[in-house]
């Protein structure tokens, strides 16, 4: 029997099996990103769009292999960090907990944008100046009101969005499959290497999420085997849904047209085969899905901020806990802060980029802690997830992350090297500073 007072994950049930595990990872995957990105990928790589999303898919087929290898080997909640930490020691898991925040609180912002160009499709004044400031604002001071005054109506508003976000896009797939036209979606020219690669370092934010849904893994029934069943089942059914509305969009708009509509495509299309109400639907199945993607972060993020203080790494202050309501409060109010004004410094596309290189350095360490646990023969529950070359994928994939990377400027390793060099810093202060009982 394990020892409960030494191992706290030890008192968890473990519930979770390959179709919840599925579904989790599913809807923490599509998101806001796919209401606007067929324009832009129509854009860069014009006819030829799809091959960025099957490229992306087999990156992160190799990337998920890595976190299977990993997640089979290291069942204690915290998903990717805690396979960090386990493989390499507190400090690197702590840069794996560093670059998670920064992912998520740079991915929530470049959401926040497309709410907000969402809503203003129905209120033009949201759109520019003083009325987007205005909307943003009123945004994250809502749901960091919510999220302090209640755990529960801060979940509660993550299970309602959750729930009906997806519907708008089986339909938009449903429906307009039957009205794509095959000369809409031919290309006679050879892909450009460059543009791909640029396609795909901006594409993968769309493929992102499944790292955050493993972090339940303390309550994963027998993890050896669900973890890698549910990551694959989940990757092919997004990928499918994926191509599928590139395909709809392109097929039907045409790529010029296509790529002329950055703000709002997916509603564009449904208008041609759907007319106004589909138009409508599409807006509102962005607007929605937007805003359950920043109030499910919003929920989420602090609470490693407040860990952060907890454990000593930050400041004490951040584990603070409001007497009344029982929250991390300030902790929250920190990040819709932090949140607000990364929001209004950048465009989508800008932050987008951003969160994937910080998402992708994470991923290194990842995959590299893969290597390591099974050099370390470490164990869970149940025989390891195994197989030939498990010790040389994550080799595979280090490479192709880097090639990846390669596409990212010199601007947004400046400001990530920023964070890490900061963020170590503040844990080597931390560390010897006298700890107050």
């Amino acid at each position: 029997m394990p020892d409960e007072s030494r191992n706290p994950d030890a008192k968890l049930i473990r519930a979770i099996g390959i179709p919840s595990l599925t579904a989790n990872i599913v809807n923490t995957t599509i998101g806001a990103s796919i209401f606007v990105l067929p324009a832009t990928m129509a854009k860069m790589l014009g006819g030829a769009a799809p091959v960025a999303f099957i490229v992306c898919a087999i990156a992160q087929a190799i990337f998920v292999t890595c976190f299977a290898i990993a997640g089979s080997r290291v069942s204690m909640t915290g998903g990717l960090y805690a396979y960090v930490e386990v493989a390499f020691g507190r400090y690197v898991g702590f840069l794996a907990g560093l670059m998670n925040c920064t992912t998520a609180i740079l991915s929530v912002s470049a959401v926040m944008n497309v709410l907000v160009g969402a809503a203003a499709a129905f209120a033009p004044v949201l759109g520019t100046g003083i009325g987007r400031v205005l909307a943003m604002l009123v945004l994250y001071a809502l749901l960091v009101a919510i999220n302090v005054r209640s755990v529960r109506a801060g979940a509660g508003a993550v299970t309602f969005v959750a729930m009906i976000k997806v519907l708008p896009l089986l339909l938009f797939v449903a429906v307009g499959i039957f009205f794509i036209k095959p000369e809409a979606l031919a290309f006679s020219t050879t892909v450009n290497g460059k543009a791909l690669g640029d396609s795909v370092l901006l594409l993968m934010f769309a493929f992102f999420g499944i790292e955050s849904s493993l972090t339940p893994s303390g309550e994963v029934r027998n993890p050896a085997r669900t973890v890698p069943r549910a990551i694959y089942l989940a990757l092919g059914i997004t990928t499918i849904i994926y191509i599928l509305i590139q395909l709809v969009a392109q097929g039907t708009l045409g790529g010029a047209r296509l790529a002329d509509n950055t703000l709002s495509p997916l509603a564009e299309s449904a208008g041609t085969f759907l007319g106004n109400f589909g138009r409508v639907l599409l807006l509102v199945g962005a607007t929605i899905s937007s805003f359950g993607y920043v109030t499910s972060d919003v929920l989420n993020t602090p609470r490693t901020l407040f860990a952060f203080g907890r454990d000593g790494v930050l400041p004490r202050w951040f584990a603070h806990v409001h007497p009344r309501f029982r929250s991390p409060d300030l902790a929250i109010i920190v990040y819709g802060a932090l949140a607000f004004a990364l929001s209004l410094s950048s465009t989508f596309e800008g932050l987008a980029v951003m969160a994937n290189v910080a998402a992708l350095l994470l991923y290194i360490l990842c995959c590299a802690a893969a290597w390591r646990l099974v050099q370390s023969d470490v164990r869970a529950d149940g025989e390891p997830f195994a197989f030939p070359g498990a010790t040389v994928l994550p080799f595979i994939a280090i490479a192709l992350i880097i090639w990846i990377l390669a596409h990212a400027t010199r601007h947004e390793f400046a400001v990530l090297g920023a964070v890490l060099l900061a963020g170590s810093a503040v844990y080597g202060v931390r560390l010897v500073m006298p700890r107050r009982a």
